[in-house]
């Protein structure tokens, strides 16, 4: 009994609630973003669902949150491996793994992406079909040359398979001794140094994504997937010893100036159209590893931001944490549902903008409470923790 008491005296005192948080606003952003994405027209791809109108400011709003956005939600993934393996064995963080990302995500792809798919469709040609006509379509081909996809739900099976494949890594890492943990946690004290880190993601970048731009099928997608597999393992280091926290801290500033100065190049150059042709030309590999650079920047400045204003724990944080997978996986189908209705109104874009937003986040968090929250089958579908019948009684009563 007092040793379990330990262990969750250990872990209480662990926890980051800085990184709760960033998680938590993270998937809240990807709401808006999404939202977005319907009035937005680009080199990042159509939307399942488009205006007819685009905008230019859900397009500035879209390319800023896309330099940083993917990069933060990875890198917490990584930092919240370190405290898993804490007090997990390989083969429980192995087993926890399946159930909490493989198992959605399959749920997830059979049930969740196939109406998106539908509704796309139906928005941009003449099909005809009703919903169960087109289901078994669904299995024809892998887009962009068939239906099959899964959607937003790339990111858990990017997770899934990062946490598999670098586990042998992540384990050497959190040895005692472990020379290459504690070599980088040395060098990172010195100035400067966690700017620096950038420097192999700007070289992902531009050595990758002039051939890979970014369609997230795993086996074809050599700049996503080096990319975000630094910033999974990025997370990870930056738990496992003070000091990486320390020097984010001390660069918190120059870190926040130099992602705004970045940014705002960037912008002016998607403004004035600027951006130079794709390909291995040296121009563009400088423009993309300015870009890695850029997410680094914005990813730094916003978890000193973090470690500075957010490190509280909050009742609605506690209802949040949870709620917050489940949001993700529920938030887009509901988006292109809604959307799919409101861009046909004779309204503003930002109206509609209003309009699609408020509603998929009521909507979302409904579905979350009605549907998943008190019940078991629902519960494990959607990758969270089974909870006993006194629990749900409990929680029903409150």
């Amino acid at each position: 009994m007092q040793a379990t008491e330990n262990v969750k005296a250990t872990q209480a005192r662990q926890r980051r609630y800085d990184l709760d948080w960033l998680r938590v606003l993270a998937v809240l952003l990807l709401l808006y973003f999404h939202t977005a994405a319907i009035f937005y027209q680009g080199e990042l791809g159509e939307f399942y669902i488009q205006n007819v109108r685009s905008s230019q400011i859900m397009n500035g709003f879209i390319l800023f949150v896309h330099q940083w956005h993917m990069p933060l939600f990875f890198l917490v993934s990584g930092a919240g491996t370190w405290f898993a393996l804490s007090f997990r064995s390989a083969r429980q963080y192995v087993q926890e793994r399946g159930q909490r990302l493989l198992i959605p995500f399959v749920f997830g792809t059979l049930v969740l992406i196939p109406p998106q798919v539908y509704l796309r469709l139906v928005s941009r040609s003449s099909y005809h079909d009703s919903y169960f006509q087109f289901y078994p379509q669904f299995f024809n081909g892998i887009r962009p040359h068939g239906n099959f996809e899964w959607g937003h739900l790339w990111f858990i099976l990017y997770l899934f398979t990062f946490s598999i494949v670098v586990l042998p890594l992540l384990l050497e890492l959190r040895k005692p001794k472990s020379h290459w943990q504690s070599t980088l946690a040395n060098w990172v004290e010195k100035p400067g140094v966690i700017l620096l880190l950038g420097l192999p993601l700007a070289a992902i970048e531009g050595a990758l994504r002039p051939h890979w731009i970014g369609f997230q099928n795993l086996y074809d997608d050599w700049a996503n997937v080096c990319l975000y597999l630094l910033y999974f393992v990025y997370g990870y280091l930056i738990c496992s010893d003070d000091r990486f926290g320390e020097a984010i801290d001390k660069h918190l500033g120059i870190a926040s100036g130099l992602a705004a100065l970045c940014m705002s190049i960037l912008l002016g150059l998607w403004q004035t159209h600027s951006i130079p042709d794709r390909g291995y030309f040296l121009v563009y590999i400088l423009y993309q590893c300015f870009r890695g650079c850029n997410a680094w920047f914005w990813v730094v400045a916003l978890l000193g931001l973090g470690r500075r204003y957010l490190n509280f724990n909050h009742t609605l944080l506690k209802y949040a944490n949870e709620a917050a997978y489940p949001f993700y996986l529920l938030h887009q189908t509901v988006l292109v549902v809604i959307g799919f209705y409101v861009v046909r109104w004779n309204v503003s874009i930002m109206a509609k903008f209003i309009v699609i937003s408020t509603a998929s986040l009521l909507v979302t968090i409904a579905l979350y409470e009605l549907l998943i929250r008190r019940f078991n089958l629902a519960r494990f579908l959607f990758g969270l923790k089974l909870i006993s019948r006194q629990a749900i009684i409990q929680d029903s009563q409150s």
